[in-house]
């Protein structure tokens, strides 16, 4: 890992922590949980949010209104506007993405849970992904919540990561060890 992205993702950790540890305390994690979904969803459809993330052109008070009438047309939790004010204070809302990254780890964590990423060569149905769902959670010995993505270059299979741990049963990956093989052969 580069010495900035560790830093950033030093950071990022720190600021998700904090607010994890305040809506635990006030028991709001629930609302902590939306609170990351309405951000995730305005960074994915905003570029113009995005875009005061991460530039330097504007001033940290021009970031800070900003933010807190996005916070507050949002409907975000106090303990989210705040941190996302000091964030924006600091220069720190760069961050963003992977805060939000941490704290989906850190609930998780609390409930139990495991994150699986699950990337298939079409939409996996409702009824493939709770069989995926399952079977991993009996692996795994804990709930998992699926990540689902399409990869139409796998041909076909599944690639799942959980944790550290990635299966890949992917038609491109077998036919990569094949072709492996073959020049081994010749």
């Amino acid at each position: 890992m580069s010495e900035p992205a560790s830093i950033s993702s030093g950071i990022a950790k720190r600021y998700a922590t904090a607010m994890f540890e305040l809506a635990k305390e006030s028991d709001s994690l629930v609302t902590l949980e939306a609170d990351i979904d309405t951000l995730d969803t305005a960074l994915a459809d905003s570029a113009d949010l995005r875009a005061l993330l991460a530039s330097p052109v504007y001033t940290r008070d021009e970031v800070t209104r900003a933010i807190a009438a996005l916070a507050d047309r949002m409907g975000l939790s106090q303990t989210v506007t705040g941190a996302l004010g000091l964030m924006a204070s600091k220069r720190r809302l760069f961050t963003l993405p992977q805060v939000l990254v941490a704290l989906r780890a850190l609930i998780a964590h609390e409930k139990g849970e495991v994150t699986a990423e699950v990337t298939s060569a079409q939409a996996l149905s409702d009824a493939q992904a709770e069989q995926v769902a399952t079977t991993l959670a009996e692996r795994v010995g804990r709930k998992i919540n699926l990540k689902k993505t399409v990869d139409e270059s796998l041909i076909g299979g599944l690639v799942i990561k959980v944790g550290s741990q990635m299966i890949d049963s992917s038609i491109r990956a077998q036919l990569a060890a094949l072709k492996k093989s073959m020049k081994e052969v010749g």
